[in-house]
């Protein structure tokens, strides 16, 4: 007897198992992968390793020399011998590429050399290199070619943060004129944390209504809630386009009321894309708020209020804190979803709202830096991450309800 019932446990838990195995290898392919992908190549340091080893190898010991000097002879040799090695093998543009992103103008160089190195030196390789070009006599230009030249990296991530290794290994900040990614990544943060309570703000009272409303009544208006997601991203943001222009309807109708007296700049500046993006995220506030105030028993504020406790009194004492965890979690969902968001900052929002997202493309699709594209991915996952974490700290998975 307990052994059929053993068989049947066991053959019920395979059934789960297979009908949940399509998601399992769908997450697993479509999520896990891509972000263990990402996460790898934000520290993949490129080609030299495999286009230069020789080279390579021999750098590893001189980047632990202090103070630092010029390579030894060997080092020169051994690159010569590569460089023309790449050139012939058409692998050096590549290595060109990967280096261009320690200090620019470094592929003119490398490609320059690469067409007038002889087959044998003029005495050492370290003269016939200077003699090609000066630049082969810097300090600074080894230095790159030995920070490219371990496998792993931390200098994307570094990079990601607007830091950067010296020509002495050292970290620092890099010139202030340059330092972009962190402000955008605090923009980033800024506008998603406006968002968000943009969002909660309206969220909650429309939530508390739906709520309290008949069943029926209730459905139907939650219809329109869900409205938007009939529709494209892309065709709610051109629609608060056309809305939001100097001469769009919302500007007219606050003119003919007579609230404004000229239009007003609310397209490609911050106002402009903390409206839209409050419309396109507003659903997912009130979904979460919405399943856990229609699982607060009405009789709770009825016994509050029957007990002498005024309408706000008890609200704030017995309704908002059973609402907390429905409250959390739609602002942790526009949270996350909002630090990622690209459309919509990028058509309605000027040259000072653009997040990390529209970094993280412009990088990958123009100059093809996927390192550093993939090390702002990681940044923002590990935001994302951490938000979770304290979620979970305050709250608990327990008190999670999402809709």
């Amino acid at each position: 007897m307990r052994a059929s019932l053993r068989r049947a446990e066991r053959a019920r838990t395979l059934r789960g198992l297979g009908l949940a195995l399509p998601l399992i290898l769908f997450t697993f392919v479509f999520f896990l992968l891509p972000i263990a992908g990402m996460l790898v190549k934000s520290v993949q340091n490129g080609p030299m390793p495999d286009i230069l080893p020789q080279t390579s190898a021999l750098l590893q010991p001189w980047r632990a020399t202090e103070p630092r000097t010029l390579p030894d002879e060997a080092v020169f040799a051994a690159f010569a011998e590569e460089l023309r090695t790449a050139a012939r093998n058409r692998t050096l543009p590549e290595l060109a590429s990967r280096l261009n992103f320690e200090n620019a103008g470094y592929r003119s160089l490398l490609m320059a050399t690469a067409r007038r190195l002889p087959e044998t030196p003029a005495g050492s390789w370290r003269d016939t290199l200077v003699g090609l070009n000066p630049q082969w006599g810097e300090v600074a230009i080894w230095a790159a070619l030995g920070r490219a030249s371990p496998r792993l990296t931390e200098g994307y991530l570094l990079a990601a943060l607007d830091h950067r290794r010296d020509d002495n290994d050292n970290v620092q900040p890099i010139d202030p004129s340059r330092a972009v990614y962190v402000a955008a990544l605090t923009r980033t943060l800024e506008i998603s944390a406006i968002v968000t309570f943009l969002c909660l703000v309206l969220a909650y009272p429309l939530a508390y209504r739906l709520a309290t409303l008949p069943e029926s009544t209730a459905n139907l208006l939650m219809i329109l809630v869900l409205l938007p997601f009939w529709t494209s991203l892309l065709v709610r943001t051109a629609s608060w386009l056309v809305i939001l222009q100097r001469e769009g309807p919302l500007n007219e109708a606050l003119q003919w009321l007579g609230v404004i007296g000229q239009p007003l700049d609310l397209v490609f500046n911050r106002p402009g894309v903390l409206i839209a993006m409050t419309h396109v995220l507003l659903p997912f506030m009130v979904l979460p708020i919405y399943s856990v105030m229609k699982g607060i028993p009405p009789n709770y504020m009825r016994a509050a209020t029957s007990l002498g406790a005024p309408f706000f009194t008890a609200f704030r004492r017995v309704y908002l804190p059973l609402s907390l965890p429905g409250v959390t979690a739609g602002c942790l969902l526009v949270f996350i979803l909002s630090i990622g968001y690209y459309i919509t900052p990028l058509l309605i929002g000027g040259p000072n709202d653009q997040m990390v997202s529209a970094l993280i493309a412009f990088l990958t699709l123009q100059t093809l830096n996927w390192g550093l594209a993939a090390a702002l991915g990681a940044v923002l996952l590990v935001i994302t991450v951490a938000l979770y974490l304290v979620y979970t700290r305050v709250v608990g998975t327990d008190g999670m309800k999402l809709g």
